[in-house]
């Protein structure tokens, strides 16, 4: 009861701006290879004890490459408690945060769907690039995979996918999480760094959007990458 008062008390509608970037950042990508199939499979999935929904491993198998990517991105497996709701952010479009957010609720990907981004990595990123590039969009299910197979050889595409717009600040995300992941000194010494995933860093963690922070985690992240490629 105590928890949801301070919910209550802590709630205040976010505005119009705030809450149109929250809807653009939260969408997700659809792979088209075999998606009706995928579609029909899906329906026919019954949730097991613990919640989980998974095809069968024989009709997991017997898809292809590109149909196992669209069925991965489009339906997580695993049941996963989620946390306590949260107030809605306040002026969203002037930050650049220090996680992505959750891209499908209660649900995430089960262990043999990690595997397979994991297992196919170039294969993936490829197939991710092609579609990005059709549609000039990085869904937030694919920023999510980027971050967790450390996809640092994608920053120079994800760059040129940022200025394309300079909209998407989840891109900068994804940037900032990958130098992170491969500790990358530049960026560890950072004020930057000590904000978001410091000791007093948290999941809402956030730096204020605007064009100097924007050009320096392009510039670190751009940096980075030309080391790693030499």
């Amino acid at each position: 009861m105590h928890e949801d008062t301070a919910f209550i008390n802590a709630y205040k509608e976010a505005s119009p701006e705030s809450q149109a970037y929250n809807e653009y950042r939260l969408y997700t990508a659809t792979p088209p290879y075999g998606l009706q199939k995928i579609y029909g499979l899906i329906k026919k999935i019954k949730a097991d004890e613990d919640g989980n929904e998974a095809l069968a491993a024989k009709t997991y198998n017997s898809l292809s490459f590109r149909e196992k990517f669209t069925y991965n991105m489009i339906h997580p497996e695993a049941y996963s408690q989620n946390c306590d709701a949260m107030p809605p952010i306040q002026d969203e479009q002037k930050k650049i945060f220090a996680q992505l957010p959750d891209a499908f609720g209660e649900i995430d990907w089960s262990d043999r769907q990690r595997k397979f981004f994991i297992d196919n990595r170039d294969s993936v990123m490829n197939v991710m690039k092609q579609s990005i590039s059709r549609t000039r969009r990085v869904g937030l299910n694919y920023k999510l995979v980027i971050a967790d197979i450390n996809a640092k050889e994608m920053i120079p595409f994800l760059v040129t996918t940022y200025n394309l717009e300079k909209k998407d600040h989840d891109i900068l995300t994804v940037l900032m999480l990958i130098m992170k992941d491969n500790n990358y000194q530049p960026f560890l010494s950072s004020a930057s760094y000590k904000k978001l995933y410091g000791e007093d860093g948290s999941y809402e963690a956030y730096l204020n959007f605007n064009k100097a922070n924007e050009e320096l985690i392009i510039k670190r992240a751009t940096d980075f990458y030309n080391g790693i490629s030499k």
